[in-house]
């Protein structure tokens, strides 16, 4: 399976132990992670400037998720409203890289699930699917 997961998805599970790190875990050991190019810049952004977190690690995270299939910015926006233009570029490229599903805790990506091509999942019920086959 093609999983996409978000910058909050991803930055949780660098930073923290639990869901995320776990569904991260399991992706990258028996799916395919793509990374589109904006989740690629939001993470890196988010851990150097928010977090704090030391060049050295920073470097190690960007290893991982450069090793995974990057999926470049597309040439249009899905004509789905999504409020965010950002999170519309996420939902774009993660189409355009052909994800089976996205992965996110944002609000605004959450709420236009029923009328995007592919399903958008939290966390939770992303793990709740994998749990289940």
């Amino acid at each position: 399976m093609k999983v996409c997961l978000d910058s909050n998805v991803l930055v949780s599970a660098f930073a923290t132990r639990g869901l995320a790190a776990d569904a991260l875990r399991v992706v990258l050991a028996e799916h395919e992670l793509l990374v589109p190019s904006i989740v690629l810049e939001e993470v890196d952004r988010v851990l150097r400037e928010k977090l704090q977190v030391p060049p050295a690690v920073l470097a190690v995270v960007r290893q991982v998720l450069e090793s995974q299939t990057i999926v470049p910015r597309p040439a249009a926006l899905l004509p789905v409203s999504v409020r965010d233009p950002d999170d519309a570029w996420v939902l774009a490229s993660a189409v355009a890289g052909g994800a089976d599903l996205l992965v996110t805790g944002d609000a605004d990506l959450l709420s236009v699930a029923a009328a995007s091509p592919i399903p958008i999942l939290t966390p939770r019920a992303f793990w709740e699917r994998l749990r289940a086959t």
